[in-house]
């Protein structure tokens, strides 16, 4: 199961802030069961599509169980506590592998 997040961070979050954010991100392979993956950045497209979104991530998990139970999971809570106030949009689109 593949979790894919675009992020537009609100103007004024710092890069410093937002690498946290993706350390914080990192870190729940660690706490979550069944989060085998993560990798995210900034966009880095010369297309030009991403419509405002400037970073993104994508998270794997074993099922789409596992994936279910990160959702309500407090590490995630805890996580998304961090980055939502910093957050102009937020796209997620999950998908079956």
């Amino acid at each position: 199961m593949k979790h894919i997040v675009l992020l537009e961070f609100k103007t004024g979050t710092s890069g410093e802030q937002i690498a946290g954010f993706f350390r914080s991100l990192a870190g729940l392979r660690r706490e979550v069961p069944g989060l085998e993956d993560f990798a995210g950045g900034p966009y880095s497209s010369p297309e030009g599509l991403n419509q405002g979104y400037s970073h993104g991530f994508v998270m794997t998990f074993a099922d789409a169980a596992a994936r279910d139970r990160y959702l309500p999971h407090p590490a995630h809570e805890r996580v998304k506590g961090e980055i939502v106030p910093h957050v102009e949009a937020i796209v997620a689109f999950d998908f079956e592998v």
